[in-house]
């Protein structure tokens, strides 16, 4: 088990990312995922496969080239490159809340204990750790706090409208 955390727990990761297709054959058994490019190229030999699929999007890529594939993936990878750009917030709730995807949303890169709490929020169910995180201290974030204001995926109403 390493740095990975899926619906508030430490995990096994089964996901395998995958560059390189040329062919058919050239793909690995089991579980993959690969970058949007390859994606929208090989896109038909890979909906041709028998195990999951996911796709690994960077925070600049359009998410209306896999919309009408959403029902067919398992796994949508999104990146921080750095702790500052929050564009995969973004991804992430029009992702859950436009398209209404129901795979696993992965957080990946500039992943930090801090922001763990806000991108569960913003849809993620998944979170790949840098190197050296504290994984223990990290689980911790997701109860650090109890009450919310805005509604988010995780609640649809602001607290002024919620029956408490």
């Amino acid at each position: 088990m390493g740095n990975y955390i899926k619906d508030r727990k430490p995990a096994d990761d089964e996901w395998m990312p995958f560059t390189g297709l040329e062919e058919a054959d050239s793909l690995p058994a089991g579980d993959i995922y690969v970058p949007l490019e390859e994606w929208v190229a090989a896109r038909g030999m890979l909906l041709g496969r028998n195990s999951r699929l996911g796709v690994s999007l960077k925070n600049t890529d359009d998410l209306t080239l896999i919309k009408d594939d959403l029902e067919r993936l398992d796994l949508i990878v999104l990146e921080f490159p750095k702790m500052a750009d929050g564009r995969a917030f973004t991804q992430a709730r029009l992702l859950r809340d436009r398209y209404g995807f129901k795979g696993e949303i992965r957080a990946t890169g500039d992943v930090l204990h801090d922001q763990l709490f806000y991108m569960q929020r913003c849809g993620f169910n998944a979170f790949e750790l840098r190197s050296g995180e504290d994984l223990t201290g990290s689980l911790k974030a997701f109860t650090e706090m109890t009450v919310t204001y805005q509604p988010a995926t995780d609640e649809e109403f602001p607290i002024w409208r919620r029956d408490t």
